[in-house]
C-alpha cells in the first residue's frame, strides 16, 4: 500500500462539538491536501464543508443520531434528508442499540430501511453507514446487527463512534463484520492513531477507516517509508 492509497481509505473527522468555522476550514483544507477520501463532521457544517470541497474530489460525510443511536426513526430520516439536501455524499447513522440488544429484528431493519430509501432516491445515491457501537455489544448482539444491515442491503457496517467508553475498532470487530455480513463494506474507527493501527485495520478486512488523526497517520507512514 502506497501513502495515496492509504489516504484514499481515510475520513478525517472532526466531531467536537466546540469545532468552528476554523477548525471545518483547516479539516477541509487537509483533506484536499493529503488526499483523504472525504471529511466526517457534524450537520452544523454541511454548507460550509460542500462548500469548501466544490469542484474537489474530497466527499462530505455527515453523522446522524450521534452519539447515542436513540432518536426516533422519523427523526433520523428527516436528519438524513437534511443532511443530504445541504450537500452531503454520504451519511455515517447511529444504529438503535437497544433494538440491537432486545434482537428486536423488526424496529432495526425498519429504521435501517427508511433511512436507506432516503439515500437511495438521490441521484447519485448517497453511502449509508450504520454504526453498530461494536465494542458494547456481545459478539451475538453483534452478529444480528450485522445480519440485520447484510440484509437491508446498508453500505457499510461501521464499527464505533469514538465516544462510548467501551471503546472502538478491533481486528476481531472487522473480521466478525466481515462474515456477519458480507454484501456490507466495513469502516473501522475509534481509538485509531497510528499508522500502523490503519494498515493493520485495512488489512484485516476494513474497508474506510475513520479518524481524527488523519494527518498524522499519513505523517508517520510517510516516516516509515523514508527510513
Amino acid at each position: 500500500m502506497d501513502e495515496k492509497q492509504l489516504a484514499g481509505c481515510i475520513d478525517h473527522t472532526l466531531l467536537s462539538p466546540t469545532a468552528i468555522s476554523n477548525d471545518i476550514k483547516k479539516l477541509c483544507d487537509e483533506a484536499k491536501s493529503y488526499g483523504f477520501y472525504s471529511v466526517s463532521i457534524n450537520q452544523r457544517w454541511i454548507a460550509l464543508a460542500a462548500e469548501l470541497l466544490h469542484g474537489s474530489a474530497v466527499k462530505v460525510g455527515v453523522v446522524v443520531s450521534l452519539p447515542f443511536g436513540t432518536d426516533s426513526t422519523k427523526a433520523k430520516v428527516d436528519a438524513a434528508r437534511d443532511a443530504i439536501f445541504a450537500g452531503a455524499d454520504e451519511i455515517d447513522m447511529v444504529a438503535d442499540l437497544a433494538a440491537i440488544i432486545e434482537a428486536d429484528n423488526h424496529y432495526l431493519a425498519r429504521q435501517f430501511r427508511q433511512v436507506l430509501k432516503v439515500c437511495r432516491s438521490m441521484r447519485p445515491a448517497v453511502v449509508l453507514k450504520v454504526i453498530i457501537e461494536a465494542a458494547a455489544l456481545t459478539e451475538q448482539q453483534k452478529r444480528f446487527a450485522c445480519e440485520i444491515a447484510d440484509r437491508c442491503k446498508v453500505d457499510f457496517v461501521k464499527t464505533s463512534t469514538g465516544f462510548h467508553p467501551a471503546g472502538g475498532a478491533t481486528i476481531e470487530d472487522i473480521k466478525l463484520i466481515k462474515q456477519s455480513a458480507p454484501h456490507c463494506k466495513v469502516k473501522a474507527a475509534g481509538g485509531i492513531k497510528t499508522s500502523q493501527q490503519a494498515i493493520e485495520m485495512l488489512a484485516a478486512g476494513a474497508d474506510r477507516i475513520g479518524t481524527s488523526s488523519s494527518v498524522q497517520i499519513i505523517e508517520q507512514f510517510r516516516a516509515g517509508q523514508s527510513q
